[in-house]
């Protein structure tokens, strides 16, 4: 079932990356060879993501999550990035609402 990441997750995972350190541009390198693998059963966007490790070089050594923001719109909401030896593995949103939150926000309202 792997599939493209679509536009919007691509513009999330690259605006949440847009660090200056080490670990955010390695996994930034990764997000042109990254694939969705596999989506949260309660509805949400959350995504599992997967990096053709050949060609790509892994992340340095890191704690998870990689990434950690919020979003301003809508107010109660977050976005985390995690990977897996030093890979990208998972893109998760989440509400503080009892609703799932089902697209991806403009990555203009990140606030990290």
């Amino acid at each position: 079932m792997a599939e493209p990441l679509s536009p919007e997750v691509a513009a999330t995972l690259r605006a949440l990356l847009a660090g200056s350190d080490p670990v955010s541009g390695a996994l930034l390198a990764q997000v042109p060879h990254t694939r969705v693998v596999g989506r949260c059963r309660c509805g949400c966007a959350t995504v599992d993501l997967e990096v053709d490790r050949t060609a790509v070089a892994p992340a340095p050594s890191h704690d998870n999550p990689a990434v950690d923001a919020g979003y301003t719109d809508p107010h109660s909401a977050g976005v985390m990035v995690f990977a897996k030896d030093g890979y990208l593995s998972l893109l998760e949103i989440y509400s503080v609402s009892d609703k799932p939150i089902s697209t991806w926000p403009d990555p203009r309202f990140i606030e990290r």
